[in-house]
């Protein structure tokens, strides 16, 4: 079955250069293009695709609230990668807010776009290096600790601790799996628990979620398998 994919970007150009890359592929379909955030609403009402590539700077309604409205009212796992020239802090984190999978810059490879298309349709988190630099950083200095946001850390296991840890090490699910001898049917359950019990969309929330409860910090040395 295709990757169906919508592609939302104000510049016509650019639209037709990732369909172009996109449409290339066997495994993936481009459903439908928008030029604004209030169009994106509709395309993916009406096609219902499984990743959306949505820029952050367009006319009217901006790339986030278009975002933050389609993971609130969709009732399909639809995965919404943020595609911008631009990776200020407060982008990084409201993307994440929002409810994004993903977020890369335009400079990215047609090569890696493909794969991050496949990434996040599969259910993982994908930020671009430089992004993932300034989301640790952003945590280098611990701030002071939401209390509320602590709390939420009683709602987990044990295991579902180890899990969360080592999603936000960057551990895929066959790695978590081989490490706690468990079969990726066991992690993918305790990933899907994990979302649930905490409230979180999709595995990208999870690792701002592990800096926020001060669950880990930066340069921990057991992040990751």
């Amino acid at each position: 079955m295709s990757i169906r994919v919508a592609i939302v970007d104000d510049q016509a150009l650019v639209r037709g250069g990732f369909a172009v890359v996109l449409g290339l592929q066997d495994d993936i379909e481009v459903v439908a293009e928008a030029g604004d955030g209030a169009a994106a609403i509709d395309i993916a009402r009406t096609h219902r695709p499984d990743v959306i590539l949505m820029d952050i700077r367009m006319p009217g309604m901006d790339g986030l609230t278009a975002t933050k409205a389609i993971v609130d009212s969709a009732d399909w796992p639809v995965k919404v990668v943020i595609l911008t020239t631009f990776d200020p802090d407060e982008y990084v984190y409201e993307a994440l807010r929002a409810g994004a999978s993903g977020f890369v810059l335009k400079d990215i490879s047609p090569e890696d776009l493909v794969e991050a298309v496949r990434t996040v349709a599969d259910g993982g988190a994908l930020l671009a290096p430089s992004v993932t630099r300034r989301l640790i950083s952003r945590f280098a200095t611990p701030p002071a600790l939401d209390p509320s946001v602590v709390a939420r850390l009683d709602r987990l296991t044990s295991r579902e601790r180890e899990v969360l840890v080592a999603i936000a090490g960057g551990s895929s699910n066959i790695e978590i799996a081989e490490h706690l001898f468990v079969g990726a049917a066991t992690v993918k359950s305790h990933v899907s628990s994990i979302l649930t019990k905490l409230g979180l969309s999709n595995r990208a929330q999870v690792v701002a979620f592990a800096y926020e409860s001060g669950l880990i910090t930066p340069g921990e040395g057991d992040l990751g398998f």
